[in-house]
């Protein structure tokens, strides 16, 4: 059952009930009571008649006896007045209701000598009518007076006072009810209602919606709460979600240490089986380059082996680095010192390429707590793969502090990186150049000497059309011993600003 409803039934309807007996009994008492002062009044002219009447009779004077009779007439509502001898017949009498007692009760009145009265009908007519005996002044009864008076005013007035209080009680009813409906309506329904769409709304999926807190004190008192509850069960989904995603990372980061760990074993075992026959390839090729009987196109073959040997021996240096957890030792650096570091050695192969170097840094440029030799290494191999990157005519570096963390953001204008590629590029052995002119290492120690600093990088799609490659490094030592490699995936993180 609705709460509107079982108000009404519990509350309105029973107050209702009460009032109706209420009033009930009050117009009863108001008619019994105005009847019964009707009837003393009546009790009152009989008696006032009487005295007069019984010294006519004495005297046997009709006269006086017409005269006692007709100022019955001047009293309010008296419409009959006659007197009886003593066997019930009539001597006298004037108006109307003469037959309203028989001879037997006016002689029954004669023997007791007392008064009596009572309401009769007669012709349609509703009479109250008063019996008294006429007595001599020396006790002798000579007749009965009876007086007249009609209930026609009593009634008129009682009936029109319980049409009014009906007709009230009825508009006064249909105003409450219809206040009651009009106030639970717009101050308990209406918030209610509102109060259950948010939640169906929060159910069905929206966890943003909220509440608004209007309305009666408890029903704001309501939504706050309920805001409340869902202002915390969307902290602690967030929490959730920041821990999954957390969880994620973590469990990204450790397959990549896992890897790389592999990868420095397995660096390790090959630099160890493979370093000495090298060494004797590169002796051997040495030692050819210097016979003179050879011509200039064997030797030229000669300096090809040797430095394919020498590749081979710095890529597998390279892999037992990226395997390698380091130990970094930082130093306070100047950020345009690193820059310029890195500047100038990539200068020659920027100008080779035809690629301008733009820089934006704040002022005073920040200072970082780092290794600068390896973030010139990284800034160096990122200038680089920008530079030989195809269509490259302009390459960005720029900075900003936000609270303790340095951002660079290093762009280029040239043909990009594709979204499939973006999430491999950090991986060891992973290239898009041409076969034997890249190790894909770089960006993977890139990554690892970023992390080892505490930082994380990403790429995305530069606004000059190119790559972007965004880093962010603490400005002091927050990296703890336990950490692990982190790299900030293109599809959860937005364009920086």
């Amino acid at each position: 059952m609705r709460l509107r409803n079982l108000i009404i039934l519990t509350v309105i309807v029973p107050l209702f009930l009460v009032l109706v007996v209420f009033s009930l009994v009050a117009i009863n008492s108001l008619e019994d009571n105005v009847r019964s002062k009707l009837q003393t009044e009546v009790q009152i002219i009989t008696h006032a008649i009487g005295t007069s009447l019984g010294y006519a009779m004495a005297r046997d004077s009709p006269e006086s006896l017409e005269e006692s009779l007709h100022s019955a007439f001047s009293f309010h509502r008296i419409y009959g007045a006659y007197v009886f001898d003593i066997e019930g017949q009539e001597i006298y009498g004037l108006g109307l209701g003469e037959a309203l007692f028989t001879p037997d009760e006016i002689r029954e009145v004669v023997a007791t000598g007392e008064p009596t009265g009572d309401n009769r009908q007669h012709d349609g007519w509703s009479y109250y009518s008063a019996l008294m005996p006429l007595t001599t002044p020396d006790g002798e009864v000579r007749g009965v007076l009876q007086v007249n008076r009609l209930n026609t005013g009593i009634e008129n007035y009682t009936g029109f006072l319980t049409l009014v209080a009906g007709l009230a009680f009825l508009i006064g009813s249909a105003g409450i009810v219809l206040g009651i409906w009009w106030g639970f309506r717009r101050h308990i329904e209406r918030p209610i209602n509102h109060l259950l769409e948010v939640m169906a709304r929060v159910e069905g999926g929206a966890r943003e919606q909220r509440a608004a807190p209007t309305g009666p004190e408890e029903y704001r008192r309501l939504a706050v709460a309920l805001n409340g509850m869902l202002d915390a069960m969307a902290e602690k989904d967030a929490d959730i979600e920041s821990r999954r995603l957390n969880e994620i990372a973590l469990e990204k980061r450790l397959r990549k240490s896992r890897k790389l760990a592999e990868l420095g074993v397995l660096a390790a075992g090959v630099a160890h089986e493979i370093g000495a026959p090298l060494t004797v390839i590169n002796g051997q090729a040495q030692r050819l380059a210097r016979r003179e009987t050879i011509g200039e196109d064997e030797r030229a073959r000669l300096g090809r082996i040797r430095g394919e040997v020498t590749r081979i021996v710095e890529i597998v240096r390279q892999l037992m680095e990226l395997g390698r957890r380091h130990n970094v030792e930082k130093e306070w650096v100047a950020l345009d010192e690193l820059i310029q570091g890195a500047r100038d050695l990539v200068e020659e192969e920027l100008e080779q390429h035809g690629t301008h170097l733009d820089t934006e840094l704040p002022e005073p440029p920040p200072r970082l707590l780092v290794n600068g030799q390896q973030l010139t290494q990284v800034l160096t191999n990122l200038l680089r793969n920008a530079a030989q990157s195809e269509g490259t005519r302009r390459v960005r570096l720029r900075a900003e502090t936000r609270g303790e963390h340095l951002h660079l953001r290093l762009e280029d204008d040239g043909s990009g990186i594709s979204d499939a590629d973006k999430s491999q590029v950090f991986d060891p052995f992973f290239t898009t150049k041409p076969v034997g002119q890249g190790s894909g290492l770089g960006l993977s120690m890139v990554h690892r000497i970023v992390n080892d600093h505490g930082g994380t990088i990403g790429v995305f799609d530069s606004e000059l059309g190119g790559a972007e490659f965004a880093i962010t490094l603490p400005l002091e030592d927050s990296l703890e011993e336990d950490e692990t490699a982190t790299t900030i995936e293109p599809a959860t993180r937005g364009r920086q600003s």
